[in-house]
């Protein structure tokens, strides 16, 4: 799985988990899923996301292709 998949993997858990937790546990949840959603905004003006720093810091930053077919393409 490449880099972008994995970051809107996590964006989009993180959004269904903080819905559930606004549904089922406090409202306030809610402020989490806003601030999910700013960060993407964020991150589609300045092309700069905070959590593609943090995948490759712990080394998950897709490599050079995966079993999955995410091999990056070549250029002509």
């Amino acid at each position: 799985m490449n880099l972008e998949r994995r970051i809107r993997a996590i964006a989009g858990t993180f959004i269904l988990l903080s819905l559930a937790l606004a549904h089922w546990v406090d409202v306030r949840f809610a402020w989490f899923t806003a601030f999910v959603g700013a960060n993407l905004l964020q991150s589609a003006l300045t092309r700069w996301c905070l959590m593609e720093d943090i995948l490759r810091k712990v080394g998950l930053d897709g490599g050079s292709g995966s079993c999955c077919g995410d091999a990056p393409v070549e250029k002509k």
